[in-house]
């Protein structure tokens, strides 16, 4: 039986490790995107004489290259964080940003080394990502024996099943094994243990599982691992406070736009403006959440969703869906604290009702404030039928479980691309 010594660890490499260096990275990644735009615009960005123009313009790019920097080593952390989807907005964002502090404080500053800096950041950035997709996608070894990851809804990992208690001279990031299985051989737990001697890690195979789809299995919780899932009350305080402050800035500017569509609707079709309906709210709490009608008035209270075209919604309000507008309204519920701008959807009462007899724990969702926006809607979209709503819930699950800053700015930069594009909305 081979010894730890014929293992191999992924990426185990000098230049491998060189190359997946974050110091290297973020090295690399300043003179690019820094460096480089400064040089040829003036020459020499060495000097300690660097006059108000120089010195504020590379102060910004520094600044907006490093945030994003480690926004992307944040959202990394979270599955389909890898995908191409989330760096145009997120380098437009804070360069955005960045822009807009030079110009509201009137500092003088560089326009074409900012904007070098900016083309040079997406490049850096996209290259990056099309690396990652080579080198940072997992590669598994799988133990067959146990319970073992459900293959079938993994599309971001290399995943080998072994037949054998060796790796072939093959070389993994990881061994996933069902580690409370009694199944195991003897011959297994000591290939295991040479992995581990190898600095190869062995995971148990649910945390792995839970890493790689974004879900946390509702129907294999137990209940430590229910009263696990409790969100940090420190963040939800911050987050109810950063809510109240984007409500009072975004209610303002939306008005105009609020009055115009509201125009429209009443152009396009007959009946109220607003749809006002009861859902269920904040631990349990039922609350009226208010849309954009977007239906016929005599349709609008179903309590289902059909896929492709639907003769339902009114010509205005297949817009107002394609791009959220419709549910610009529920600013004011996040005001009044019935919701956030992020968290798990909200439900009709009917519905509700219907899943707590259905589906398992689905009452647990309400711990944390429903959301505008959330992660199963970026990751599952829609759901009514039970089958769907059940696999909903574990999306739900997994943000209650790492409910945090990073992953509610992931959410919404996912967020923010449907509302510019319309992609992705039903």
């Amino acid at each position: 039986m081979p010894t730890p010594q014929h293992y191999q660890r992924r990426h185990s490499r000098w230049y491998e490790q060189v190359l997946l260096n974050p110091f290297f990275q973020l090295l690399s990644g300043l003179v690019i995107v820094v460096g480089i735009p400064g040089l040829q615009r003036w020459g020499n960005i060495f000097s300690i004489d660097l006059n108000s123009v120089q010195m504020n313009t590379m102060l910004v790019n520094a600044s907006c290259f490093l945030l994003i920097f480690i926004l992307g080593k944040r959202f990394r952390q979270f599955p389909g964080a890898q995908s191409l989807a989330y760096i145009l907005p997120t380098v437009y964002i804070i360069y955005l940003l960045g822009f807009s502090s030079l110009f509201f404080l009137r500092e003088p500053y560089s326009r074409q080394v900012l904007f070098l800096s900016f083309i040079s950041a997406q490049i850096w950035f996209f290259a990056g990502h099309f690396i990652s997709l080579k080198i940072r996608r997992p590669k598994l070894a799988i133990v067959p024996f146990g319970k073992q990851l459900q293959v079938a809804d993994i599309h971001s990992a290399d995943i080998r099943p072994l037949t054998e208690p060796s790796l072939n001279k093959q070389r993994f990031d990881a061994v996933v094994a069902d580690l409370h299985t009694k199944e195991l051989p003897a011959e297994w737990e000591r290939f295991l243990a040479n992995c581990t001697l190898a600095q190869i890690p062995v995971y148990h195979f649910r945390p792995i599982q839970e890493s790689l789809t974004g879900q946390v299995r509702i129907n294999h919780l137990s209940e430590n691992e229910v009263g696990s899932l409790i969100p940090p009350q420190g963040y939800a305080l911050v987050k109810r406070t950063l809510d109240i402050l984007a409500a009072l800035i975004l209610i303002p500017l939306c008005l105009p736009l609020l009055c115009l569509v509201a125009l429209a609707i009443k152009l396009d079709s007959s009946g109220s403006v607003f749809f006002v309906q009861r859902r269920m709210g904040y631990r349990g709490k039922p609350f009226m959440l208010y849309k954009l009608r977007s239906m016929q008035t005599s349709e609008q209270g179903k309590n289902y969703t059909q896929k492709g075209y639907d003769p339902r919604i009114t010509r205005v309000g297949r817009i107002l869906r394609k791009y959220r507008i419709d549910e610009f309204p529920q600013f004011l519920n996040v005001l009044k604290g019935d919701m956030s701008f992020i968290g798990p959807r909200p439900e009709s009462m009917q519905l509700t009702e219907s899943y707590e007899k259905d589906v398992p724990f689905f009452s647990y969702r309400h711990i944390v404030r429903p959301g505008i926006s959330g992660w199963a809607q970026v990751k599952h979209g829609y759901a009514a039928e039970v089958k769907g709503m059940t696999e909903k819930l574990g999306y739900d699950f997994y943000y209650i479980k790492h409910f945090s800053f990073w992953l509610d700015c992931l959410i919404f930069i996912k967020t923010l691309r449907t509302v510019l594009t319309g992609f992705g909305a039903r």
